[in-house]
């Protein structure tokens, strides 16, 4: 259901458009080589990444085009929307490659990003197909292109198998010209104009002639910034976004015209905790109109009844939210290691929205994983997702995942 606004997700992620705002997760862990603690006086040049077989069984059902993932939204809106229960899927979608460039200049070291993947979103959904991730360059405090939303923490994400992780992190990698003003090791402060966009839910007024004429425009670009601690026990980071959504009706008369605009914004606390050998990874978000930034949230804008102005009997409405994430990664030794945790998402639904308009998601998990060799692990995931929609509509998916990851990193060039 899309409000005619048409106010479409940008999406930052890889590909261009996300689906419903979202864009895909990485796994255990962040797969891009961490930079040279020291710098190189000759260019250099990572070349890394890793295949990846994911297989199970899913003991209820989702949406085909998301069959190897978890992914809360997609599960079905009523009994057997997508046939019946039970389906046993394999994948490698997962798979990566990318490179990692770093040249000395007269100016610092000029650091550079390719990196894309095989998971296939938007027009590509449920394919195996190359999918870009990031395409970024720095040079000193200023950076550009395509990479992590500075209102995000990956670091938040688990020691985990399944593609798209948990429902409410802030997940989103976006087009953006990104100021680094301030930076020691791992702390920083930074702040950046990224490309806009939003998702909307035009709920039980989707189909309404007078909505085809409303369109979006986006005047300027999302704000975000965040400043982070890093020290012994971990860190924490504190984030923040502005965004404004603009609409227009085209067909605007003098006795009634849809246009509007709405403000979006968010907050954003995140902390990692190192305890001892583990360590524990937490977030909570709150804000409206902010669902894209989402790993798993739906729609930004929805309609509210607006009868007693018959000029403007409709309005659009940035969607509160709140999101949660806490998961604990255990290393029980050189050879194992474990996660567990759990994630929710909850959306104030507005009054125009329709009976299967998303309200609420759950996700945890947990695994055991076999690391025989630094360069690959394999092992087992037992998942749980549940999808509570506005109109009371609930359902719970669950499942169990085999992988099996194969990664490879080599260094050309470099040295002094």
């Amino acid at each position: 259901m899309t409000l005619q606004l048409r106010v479409i997700i940008l999406a930052a992620s890889i590909g261009g458009i996300k689906a419903w705002g979202q864009d895909a997760t990485p796994t255990v862990p962040q797969s891009i080589p961490p930079s040279p603690t020291t710098q190189s006086t000759k260019p250099a040049l990572d070349i890394y990444g890793f295949g990846m077989l994911d297989t199970g069984y899913n003991f209820k059902q989702i949406d085909p085009d998301w069959f190897d993932t978890l992914r809360v939204s997609k599960l079905p809106d009523f009994k057997n929307q997508f046939s019946a229960d039970g389906n046993w899927f394999a994948g490698v979608r997962q798979s990566r490659f990318g490179v990692k460039g770093y040249i000395p200049t007269s100016m610092g070291e000029l650091k550079t990003i390719f990196e894309f993947e095989m998971f296939g979103t938007g027009v590509d959904q449920g394919q195996t197909t190359i999918r870009l991730r990031h395409a970024w360059g720095e040079l000193g405090q200023f950076g550009g292109g395509q990479t992590w939303s500075p209102f995000m923490d990956i670091d938040v994400f688990p020691n985990s198998i399944e593609y798209w992780g948990p429902t409410g992190m802030v997940f989103f990698r976006n087009v953006q010209f990104r100021w680094t003003p301030w930076q020691k090791g791992d702390s920083n402060f930074m702040v950046a104009l990224e490309r806009p966009g939003a998702s909307n839910d035009a709920g039980i007024y989707a189909n309404r002639v007078e909505l085809q004429s409303v369109k979006p425009r986006f005047t300027m670009p999302d704000i975000s910034g965040h400043y982070r601690y890093s020290g012994h026990a971990g860190h924490i980071q504190l984030s923040a976004i502005y965004r404004r959504i603009t609409y227009d009706d085209l067909a605007r008369t003098a006795t009634r015209d849809l246009s509007g605009a709405v403000n979006g914004w968010g907050t954003h606390f995140s902390a990692n905790w190192k305890l001892k050998k583990n360590v524990l990874r937490t977030s909570v978000v709150y804000g409206q109109g902010i669902q894209n930034y989402m790993n798993d949230a739906p729609a930004d804008v929805g309609i509210s009844n607006n009868f007693s102005n018959p000029f403007k009997p409709i309005i659009g409405r940035a969607l509160p939210m709140i999101a949660y994430v806490a998961f604990y990664d255990l290393n029980w030794s050189d050879k194992f290691t474990s996660t567990i945790g759990y994630s929710r998402t909850d959306i104030r639904n507005s009054s125009g929205q329709g009976a299967d308009s998303y309200q609420s998601g759950q996700y945890a998990l947990t695994n055991i994983l076999y690391h025989p060799v630094k360069e690959a692990f394999l092992g087992p995931e037992f998942q749980w997702g549940y999808k509570d929609n506005k109109g009371g509509w609930h359902v719970p998916d669950y499942k169990i995942q085999f992988s099996a990851k194969y990664n490879f990193n080599v260094r050309v060039g470099g040295g002094n």
